[in-house]
């Protein structure tokens, strides 16, 4: 899921990680390899967001969905793996 501005604050708001800047060096190969999303990293290491269907049809939704874990101890290699649903949902926009 590629989200804009406010989609991007929303998440960072819910899920504590950071934003992998479209300009960072690294985000062509994220782009390569993983397809049109917007990229975050935590703890864990890297993540996107998939859409959900919610309950509530004025809603809209992203599951976290982790696609490498950190490889190292300090947090400066990752290490991809088939995309693994974390259950954490980010809710994105609440339509009025």
């Amino acid at each position: 899921m590629r989200l804009n501005a406010t989609q991007v604050e929303q998440t960072l708001a819910q899920f504590d990680a950071s934003v992998v800047p479209d300009d960072h060096p690294i985000g062509s190969e994220l782009h390569k390899f993983f397809g049109d999303h917007t990229f975050f990293l935590d703890s864990s290491g890297l993540n996107i967001l998939e859409a959900v269907e919610m309950q509530d049809a004025d809603a809209k939704a992203g599951e976290v969905v982790n696609l490498a874990y950190w490889s190292d101890a300090t947090l400066t290699s990752l290490r991809p793996h088939e995309p693994e649903p974390t259950g954490v949902v980010i809710v994105l926009d609440v339509k009025h």
